[in-house]
């Protein structure tokens, strides 16, 4: 095999197929990444069992073959190579040779022929989405996955597409994230709950270009984003996913319209006062038309007003400033509303068309004195 890159084409699709390769693994194979160059296309794959990438390369075939190099080290002297045009050969032996300028090297490779490839998808049950807004709803959902595995479908986001309508959440136990986005053309009901490690490494692979597209397609074990020259394939969580529409109350007794930025930089100022990993709680007393933030500490104890718009009643709540501040982060508009029920019930942060809500637990700040 003899294949020419130019610098820039081969580190990027280095950089892409880097992501499904596992950090641990009983299969040394699945530690490298798949070179494919025995069509009339250069193929590069990582596979971890769970998740696996795709993505063509632009180079030049000058002899075909296929062959299996270390990732780690494959990636680390591409990306320390000069700016130029690179050659990879190989011999009968699997030895590489990479040559890029004045330098020259040789390492082991090993048989593609033992990879293992990525399953067979059917392009038959499809959706398509702009990458701009799949990059969007997963960023503005991530972060209320659960980060230990004690739960699985926790770790993962519900996917559900219902009236042409694909709807996403996610939920750790103490919040939940609930994106919303209208598709363009008419598709069948689904749901599937998809792994938070498969979406955060699609998210740093999108262009997030509002002309680019994203076909996904789903089987009933499997999930496959295809884009631009990368098709990224992953297995779906299985189990039912929680009810939630029983949480999602539209009752309430006090709602506040706040300016965003304000509230967001008020909450970030009290967080200085607290450690990291420390439980203490935003203690928000709202009356009229002012909305009291503190904050105690042993480090001081801090208190600032913000001017609101109230409707119902006055009301004092306690929350983990972290959960408030994610929320508050990945919210677009200028001012938000926030409806509350009572100090023990949760608050949902939504704007009126629902595109998006955020539901958090509030903390019982009482029992904490």
């Amino acid at each position: 095999m003899k294949l020419v890159f130019a610098k820039g084409n081969l580190l990027k699709s280095v950089n892409i197929v880097m992501k499904a390769v596992p950090s641990k693994t009983t299969m040394p194979i699945l530690e490298c990444i798949l070179i494919d160059a025995s069509a009339n296309i250069i193929k590069f794959t990582s596979n971890d069992m769970e998740l696996g990438i795709e993505t063509i390369v632009e180079g030049t075939i000058e002899e075909r073959g296929i062959i299996a190099l270390d990732a780690k080290i494959f990636s680390e002297i591409v990306r320390r190579l000069p700016d130029s045009y690179v050659t990879i050969e190989t011999n009968d032996n699997f030895m590489v040779t990479i040559t890029c300028e004045n330098s020259k090297f040789n390492i082991p490779g090993k048989s593609g022929e033992d990879f293992s490839y990525l399953p067979m998808i059917e392009k038959n049950d499809c959706i398509t989405i702009s990458q701009f807004s799949l990059k969007e709803v997963i960023r503005q959902t991530i972060f209320s996955i659960a980060a230990n595995e004690n739960n699985k479908l926790m770790t993962g986001e519900l996917f559900e597409i219902k009236n042409n309508i694909l709807k996403v959440i996610s939920l750790d136990g103490h919040r939940i994230a609930i994106r919303k986005i209208e598709l363009n053309d008419s598709y069948e009901d689904k749901k599937v709950v998809v792994p938070g490690k498969t979406l955060n490494e699609i998210s740093k692979i999108l262009s997030g270009e509002i002309e680019d597209k994203v076909n996904i397609f789903f089987t009933d074990n499997h999930v496959m984003f295809e884009f631009e020259q990368t098709k990224v394939v992953s297995r779906l969580i299985d189990g039912e996913y929680f009810r939630i529409d029983q949480m999602l109350s539209s009752d309430y007794e006090t709602k506040v319209q706040i300016n965003k930025r304000e509230f967001l930089s008020c909450i970030d100022r009290a967080t200085l006062l607290v450690k990291e990993g420390e439980k203490k709680p935003i203690i928000i007393n709202i009356e009229d038309e002012s909305m009291q933030l503190r904050i105690d500490s042993p480090m001081g104890s801090m208190k600032e007003d913000i001017h609101i718009e109230k409707e119902g009643k006055d009301i004092m709540i306690g929350f983990n400033p972290k959960f408030l501040m994610d929320a508050l982060r990945v919210i677009d508009d200028d001012m938000i509303s926030i409806y509350l029920v009572n100090p023990k019930a949760p608050c949902f942060i939504k704007n009126d068309e629902e595109n998006y809500i955020y539901l958090i637990l509030p903390i019982n700040f009482n029992a904490m004195r």
